[in-house]
């Protein structure tokens, strides 16, 4: 992200790209939903979340980036806007995505299993898009991250060991599961890993800008 004496113009320029980011994460994950195989690991803990408490899939969304920030803060993540803004707009999307009657409606069992697989990209192009702008990482994301930076370990490895805990925890809670199940956990990390190797993305490399600087320079103005 460029250095400016004033954030707000930076975040001017990078609010287009990071909006388009959030809507290309819904659609990612709106295309793996609708391909009917099987729910991908964190929809299945939203859609037991909806059904148990009876909200949106959108508002399961938010309400569980909401408990994933609060863990990135413990495992020594900063707050960026992005991150706030990636909690609350996915979530805003996928409503409208999901309420738009515009999603493909595919029988051929083949051409579901392409759709799911494009959703995984779609999700690891949308990573990269929101990620480079510098504005702090999404929830998950987040998580991913720091998980990486404490552990050393393939980002690859790191995200489809998440998706796999997080799987379990929404069998529990009622969410579906089915073979397109099984691919996202195990493909969404290395479809991340992928997209970043393509376009020469180093997510340790990346620096952001957080809410605590941006409120140091209001207080110093």
């Amino acid at each position: 992200m460029e250095q400016t004496s004033n954030p707000v113009i930076t975040y001017v320029k990078r609010m287009p790209r990071l909006m388009f980011g959030y809507f290309l994460y819904a659609l990612g994950i709106a295309l793996t939903v609708d391909a009917n195989l099987g729910l991908a690991p964190w929809d299945v803990l939203h859609q037991g979340l909806s059904q148990t408490l009876g909200i949106t899939f959108g508002t399961a969304s938010i309400g569980v980036g909401i408990i994933i920030v609060a863990l990135n803060v413990k495992l020594g993540e900063r707050v960026g806007w992005g991150t706030i803004g990636n909690m609350i707009f996915i979530g805003v999307f996928l409503d409208l995505l999901f309420g738009s009657g515009l999603l493909p409606s595919l029988e051929s069992v083949p051409l579901r299993v392409i759709q799911l697989f494009a959703g995984m990209y779609t999700i690891g192009i949308a990573s990269y898009v929101y990620l480079g702008c510098g504005m702090g990482s999404g929830p998950r994301d987040g998580l991913m991250v720091a998980l990486t930076k404490k552990t050393g370990k393939p980002v690859g490895l790191i995200r489809s060991g998440i998706e796999l805990c997080v799987l379990a925890v929404g069998y529990f809670l009622g969410g579906s599961i089915g073979i397109g199940t099984v691919l996202t956990a195990i493909g969404i990390g290395f479809a991340v890993q992928n997209v970043f190797k393509l376009v020469k993305f180093d997510v340790k490399g990346q620096k952001h800008r957080f809410v605590d600087e941006d409120l140091a320079w209001v207080r110093a103005k």
